[in-house]
């Protein structure tokens, strides 16, 4: 089972400047640790120990998977996540 998960341009140098690569997993979490396995760049940046970094939010065809199952929300083939750093600033 394979997704896109979109790449925002801060993270791109991890993942040689594609904006969109393929993963797989039945849930985001595991997309996500499919993506790090591919990407290992991209590890420090999404995680804290084993916990998603507080300024990282994933959205799974659309819908911030906060208001779903967050990283236990299912996937299946043709979905697409996005990565999403937050922005601070004052």
């Amino acid at each position: 089972m394979s997704l896109q998960v979109r790449i925002p341009a801060p993270m791109r140098q991890h993942t040689d400047g594609k904006n969109v690569v393929a993963a797989a997993g039945g849930t985001v979490r595991e997309v996500l640790e499919d993506l790090v396995r591919q990407y290992p760049g991209l590890k420090d940046r999404l995680f804290d120990g084993g916990q998603v970094r507080r300024f990282v939010n994933f959205s799974l065809n659309g819908e911030d998977v906060r208001y779903l199952d967050n990283l236990t929300t299912a996937t299946k083939s043709g979905d697409e996540l996005d990565v999403i750093p937050a922005v601070a600033g004052g």
